[in-house]
């Protein structure tokens, strides 16, 4: 993540408020610049669009050394120009709302999915009406795959920024191979963290429901600030997509940081 800049799509909603407002927080403590953006289908929107944002921009009392928050109107789709221009622009994150699991609309709700997977930064997924707070636990949960460890070096720097606690979880398996598997990857993980000074623990979770209903559980259980998750796509799990959905879409209302660990791998760990 070179780019001190971070992208907030908005969709003139509260969902759109509820985004910002968080990336406001993230973006203090470095100084971090904020580009509001709004996708528009033809050049006839662009000067209404530009209104609305800029009058949001007006209304969040900005102070002087204060975040520095620029509007930007694009002529494209959702699905493929929010990651595109993140990525030209070297943005550190892309910060989006969701309405959550019902009434979705456009991007912020299930076609999530579509958007991470289209670009190597990583998305914090917001949902509606969730005020931002300290961020003090951050739990990640990784699998027997390699592509899950790609999500580590993320969440550690937002740990180190924010003086947060990483909880890292996986399953226990009962396969030997499995297993072993498992060992090797915690290990990793022990190691990258020793060796960043990161703040951090891992715990082995068991029992018969789905993972992702155990992440979400545990989460509660440490009353997570944070989710954050490696997204790949294998014939391990290939539900991988409903897996990452219901993170983003958690009844908690936890905020969710999801990045395509394939593009990541370039980049990270």
């Amino acid at each position: 993540m070179s780019a001190n800049l971070f992208i907030v799509p908005h969709d003139f909603t509260s969902v759109g408020d509820a985004a910002l407002k968080y990336a406001l927080y993230l973006a203090k403590p470095r100084k971090t610049s904020i580009e509001l953006l709004h996708i528009v289908s033809n050049k006839s929107s662009k000067k209404a669009a530009m209104q609305k944002l800029n009058s949001i921009i007006g209304n969040l009392d900005l102070g002087v050394g204060d975040v520095d928050v620029k509007a930007v109107v694009k002529v494209g789709n959702i699905f493929d120009d929010i990651g595109k221009i993140a990525e030209d622009k070297e943005a550190r994150m892309i910060v989006m709302g969701t309405h959550g699991a019902k009434g979705m609309q456009k991007l912020f709700g299930s076609y999530a999915i579509k958007v991470v997977t289209s670009t190597s930064v990583p998305f914090l997924v917001v949902q509606e009406g969730v005020a931002h707070r300290e961020i003090e636990n951050i739990v990640v949960p990784i699998d027997v795959s390699k592509e899950s460890l790609q999500i580590i070096n993320v969440a550690g720097e937002l740990a180190k920024v924010f003086n947060s606690k990483v909880h890292v979880i996986c399953e226990s398996q009962k396969d030997p191979r499995l297993s072993q598997q498992m060992k090797i990857r915690i290990s990793l993980v022990k190691k990258e963290f020793q060796e960043k000074d990161v703040n951090s623990s891992i715990e082995m979770i068991k029992g018969s429901k789905s993972y992702n209903h155990k992440v979400i559980s545990y989460a509660k259980s440490v009353k997570a600030d944070m989710i954050a998750v490696a997204y790949h796509s294998s014939a391990l799990f290939a539900a991988f997509d409903t897996y990452a959905q219901k993170l983003i879409t958690n009844d908690e209302n936890i905020p969710c940081l999801i990045a395509n660990s394939k593009l990541l791998s370039k980049l990270y760990y």
